[in-house]
């Protein structure tokens, strides 16, 4: 394989690695906050349970969205769905009482049963694997392809990219999360900046969309072009130094202790 194609996978590999590790983080916060009001014993069991649920759910849904990837209307709905959560989450951040809902959502919890709480981290698990496939997808989809053999309806190399993706996210969620969830506590700027990629990764699968040989609003190699890759790389880039330098960082929140404790001890 040329050097400058395992380059470029490399790349994309490095950048899926830090989009999951954020997004692992995040969603380790959402997991621990939905378990805390379960005896610790069955804490453990339900984010374990959470956790073999998205492992099945993410790996069973790669291997569907690879025969579906080159149809545009799919592309076009995974597009949407990556802004819309960008946009949601950026919203409810800087917008919506944060406080308020958290008091609401701890309130709601404590009336839920063990399977109850399992039921609703098995959704949550199912959102949060559809975010992760589809960044990857749309990260993979304008990598030059391989020698590889197809794997479903994928070549093969870009099957693999999206594949370690999800393994990477899984791996986060159960060893690195308690690192991630520090980093956005000390530095909170970084949970935006980390939705505001996601929603520009949702732009570039847009233009892929867009350049689909069915749709040709944009020219068909215009997503796969030098120019196009290097803007959105330059973009992406610049989008996380400022998230980086803007964020002022602060002391960790204490009250999210548990949160920390639960996102370490998933499967324990």
């Amino acid at each position: 394989m040329d050097f400058s194609i395992l380059f470029e996978y490399a790349w994309v590999l490095l950048l899926l690695i830090a989009i999951e590790g954020l997004l692992a983080a995040d969603n380790a916060l959402v997991l621990a906050i939905m378990v805390r009001h379960l005896p610790e014993e069955q804490r453990r069991r339900a984010l374990f349970y959470g956790l073999a649920g998205a492992f099945v759910f993410r790996f069973g849904s790669l291997f569907v969205i690879s025969f579906l990837v080159d149809v545009w209307q799919v592309q076009a709905i995974g597009a949407l769905y990556l802004l819309f959560i960008a946009a949601n989450h950026i919203f409810r951040k800087l917008i919506v009482n944060k406080e308020k809902d958290k008091v609401n959502e701890k309130k709601e919890k404590k009336k839920s049963g063990f399977w109850v709480t399992v039921f609703k981290v098995e959704l949550a698990d199912i959102a949060f694997a559809v975010d992760s496939i589809l960044a990857a997808v749309a990260l993979a989809v304008t990598l030059p392809n391989t020698n590889l053999p197809e794997i479903g309806g994928l070549d093969g190399g870009k099957f693999l990219v999206i594949f370690a993706g999800g393994l990477i996210g899984l791996i986060i969620m159960r060893f690195a999360a308690n690192y991630f969830v520090k980093l956005l506590q000390t530095r909170p700027g970084l949970e935006i900046a980390a939705f505001a990629i996601v929603g520009w990764v949702g732009v570039k699968l847009l233009v892929y969309t867009l350049s689909h040989p069915e749709l040709a609003i944009l020219p068909e190699g215009f997503a796969k072009s030098p120019e196009w890759k290097i803007s959105f790389y330059v973009i992406l880039l610049l989008i996380a130094l400022f998230g980086w330098f803007l964020s002022k960082e602060k002391k960790a929140d204490t009250t999210n202790a548990p949160s920390q404790e639960s996102s370490v001890e998933v499967g324990k």
